[in-house]
């Protein structure tokens, strides 16, 4: 399953590193990334593969927002089928 990753916040140093050590750690691979800084704030959208990791969903999502939490960044997780949903014209 693929999913969707939101990262926003003021930018500092090491956001990337830690979200993409937080993904290796739980076998998700990251497929397609953007990420740019707006006037300071730090923004990165992921596309990733959830399909080999050992956790569920639920418990990605909870990692991911707890780890946001940790490093001072909001970090939002949807299933790229929902995420599609809410975006189509």
């Amino acid at each position: 399953m693929k999913a969707i990753l939101t990262v926003i916040g003021r930018d500092k140093s090491g956001i990337i590193a830690r979200v993409s050590t937080c993904l290796a750690e739980n076998d998700i691979n990251i497929e397609d990334i953007s990420q740019t800084i707006m006037q300071g704030f730090f923004t990165m959208v992921m596309l990733v593969d959830t399909s080999a990791s050992k956790v569920d969903f639920d418990e990605f999502v909870r990692q991911m927002t707890e780890l946001g939490q940790e490093i001072g960044v909001e970090i939002y997780t949807q299933h790229e089928e929902i995420f599609d949903t809410m975006h189509k014209v």
